[in-house]
């Protein structure tokens, strides 16, 4: 992958931290995306310390917060005329019912409208490296958590009624619904995309929430698989040369896998995909 420019957000641990390494070691150009700066730096020098000679650049962003996700997607389209593979990566499960800065609810807002906004926002760049020759592919890290999700069009933000699971999954099955309407709509333009299941990885996810969930967690977490090997789909999905052109497809443990029903419904992703564009106030 010498030559190409890879983004990966949530970069500063876990499977985003291994993505990263994984497209470093194929000669890639890596910017990570995290939220602490501090966080993201010591990740940028470990990444050169593993990796001699690799270019890693790192950018800070909170990416639950569109005015951010807009900021940092123009300081990327100065920074790189083309991209060549965009992993949507970051995400987190909140225990409590929170409002971003934006007034949505903050797993939706994170895990779902960041992928979307910072996907199209970055588009032209994509396009970019299309139009030099490339195959710019695009990663969305969504999970098995979908198959139990569904999306509720009447209360999306849990207003009424808040189960962090259940928000976690719902926004979980927005990913591979975006996902597949985005691979339609990209399908003339040389771009792929692809959702991928890591795996239950031993991450920091849900380390910090606490009740019955945090307590699930923390007991399965010895059982759970290594970030090297929760990476393993989505370096696959960023890198394979088997998939150039492989398209609107769900990815669980480096293979294709049928996603759920409600995923596959084209009435639901052209549904969810109205909705979306409404709520980080984009047209089209």
């Amino acid at each position: 992958m010498r030559g190409t420019v890879c983004l990966v957000t949530g970069a500063t641990g876990g499977i985003g931290y291994e993505t990263a390494l994984g497209l470093a070691r194929l000669g890639a150009r890596v910017a990570i995306v995290g939220r602490d700066a501090g966080k993201l730096q010591a990740c940028a020098e470990r990444l050169r310390d593993a990796v001699p000679g690799a270019a890693v650049d790192p950018h800070r962003a909170d990416l639950s917060a569109q005015a951010e996700i807009r900021r940092l997607a123009e300081t990327l389209r100065t920074a790189y005329p083309r991209l060549d593979v965009l992993v949507n990566n970051a995400g987190a499960i909140f225990d409590r019912r929170t409002l971003t800065v934006d007034g949505i609810e903050r797993t939706w807002a994170l895990d779902h409208l960041g992928y979307v906004l910072l996907t199209l926002e970055l588009l032209d760049t994509l396009k970019g490296a299309a139009a030099a020759g490339g195959k710019p592919r695009i990663v969305n890290v969504a999970s098995a958590a979908h198959y139990r999700g569904h999306i509720d069009f009447d209360d999306i933000e849990g207003a009424r009624r808040y189960r962090a699971m259940g928000a976690y999954a719902q926004a979980k099955l927005g990913n591979v619904l975006f996902t597949y309407a985005l691979a339609r709509r990209l399908r003339d333009s040389g771009i792929t995309a692809n959702a991928v299941h890591p795996g239950v990885v031993n991450t920091g996810f849900a380390r910090n929430t606490g009740g019955l969930l945090g307590a699930a967690w923390a007991l399965m977490r010895p059982f759970l698989i290594t970030p090297e090997k929760g990476a393993r789909t989505s370096l696959r999905a960023a890198s394979a040369p088997d998939l150039d052109g492989v398209t609107g497809r769900y990815f669980s443990h480096g293979r294709p896998k049928v996603s759920s029903a409600e995923s596959r419904d084209e009435a639901v992703q052209e549904r969810l995909w109205a909705l979306s564009l409404r709520q980080v106030g984009r047209s089209g």
